[in-house]
C-alpha cells in the first residue's frame, strides 16, 4: 500500500492508500498524528509555519504566494480519509 501522494499534482484517485497520507518532501514539517472520530486510523499534523517556509525557501514564493499556495493546494485538499491536518500555533501562548 502506498500512502505517500504528491497532492495536489496527483489525483487522489490514482493513490491506494488506505491509511495516513504524506506530502511528498515535507516529512521535516510532520509533528506527528492525531486521531479522528469516526476514521480507522490516524492521519498526520503538520505544522504550517514549516510548510510555509519551506515553501518560500525550495519554491521561490513569497509569503503571500505561499499562504495563497496553502490554503488553496494543501489545505484545501481533500484526497480521502487519510488526509493530512495542519497545526497553526496560537500566538497568545
Amino acid at each position: 500500500m502506498n500512502n505517500v501522494i504528491n497532492f495536489p499534482e496527483q489525483e487522489p484517485d490514482s493513490c491506494d492508500c488506505d491509511g495516513p497520507l504524506k506530502m511528498v518532501g515535507y516529512d521535516d514539517c510532520i509533528m506527528g498524528t492525531v486521531d479522528r472520530f469516526g476514521f480507522d486510523h490516524e492521519v498526520y499534523l503538520y505544522d504550517v509555519s514549516k510548510v510555509i517556509s519551506k515553501l518560500v525557501s525550495e519554491d521561490g514564493m513569497d509569503e503571500d504566494e505561499a499562504n495563497e499556495y496553502f490554503e488553496f493546494n494543501m489545505k484545501g485538499s481533500w484526497v480521502g480519509p487519510g488526509t493530512p491536518v495542519y497545526f497553526y500555533p496560537k500566538e497568545d501562548a
